[in-house]
């Protein structure tokens, strides 16, 4: 059976070896997410077929798993959905800036360059003055945003990722602590009888 039968999108596969071993890697999505009861289903639906099918004569090891938070964006498709949002891009060869990775918001694509956006922040310079204003006040410096679109080769691209922005984790893991917190005083209240 097609991965797509089952309810599974085939977002990429990978033959790689590594180190003695070969390993393929088929990674799936869905849009629930996956865990671990998706790859074991997609892993018994194609075990069987490519054991028949014989592709790959080497003895190797199947990995079935989601692509994760930090996706890489492999195909067109891919880039489509994630227009508007933070990618970093790394080069093979560093680009005529000196630069060989790159972080910004995906605008566009064709089939021959990635077009993004970065944002650079900069400390705007103050006078004597006002940087005593400044002092008094203890309000931090006054920073600035120059917005850049940059184009980037497609065929100078080694990898594009999506970025899993670190303060949303953080805002999360708060949650999930006050969760787990609330659920410890509710706990201790109902066991001594209030």
């Amino acid at each position: 059976p097609k991965i797509e039968e089952i309810g599974y999108e085939l977002y990429g596969v990978e033959y790689v070896k590594e180190g003695k071993n070969y390993f393929l890697r088929i990674y799936i999505d869905n849009e629930k997410g996956i865990d671990l009861n998706d790859c074991e289903k997609v892993n018994d639906a194609i075990v069987e077929p490519l054991d028949k099918a014989d592709y790959i004569k080497e003895q190797y090891f199947l990995e079935v798993s989601s692509p994760g938070v930090e996706r890489t964006l492999r195909k067109d498709e891919h880039l489509e959905k994630n227009i508007g949002k933070e990618i970093y891009i790394k080069l093979f060869q560093k680009d005529n800036d000196g630069k060989k990775e790159y972080k910004g918001t995906l605008k566009k694509y064709t089939e021959t360059e990635i077009i993004i956006e970065t944002k650079e922040t900069t400390k705007k310079e103050t006078s004597k003055k006002n940087k005593k204003e400044t002092n008094k006040n203890n309000n931090p410096k006054k920073q600035e945003s120059n917005i850049t679109e940059i184009t980037l080769e497609r065929k100078n691209i080694a990898q594009i990722k999506t970025v899993y922005n670190l303060i949303i984790r953080r805002i999360r893991k708060r949650e999930r602590n006050k969760k787990i917190l609330c659920n410890r005083s509710n706990r201790n209240s109902t066991s001594n009888g209030i």
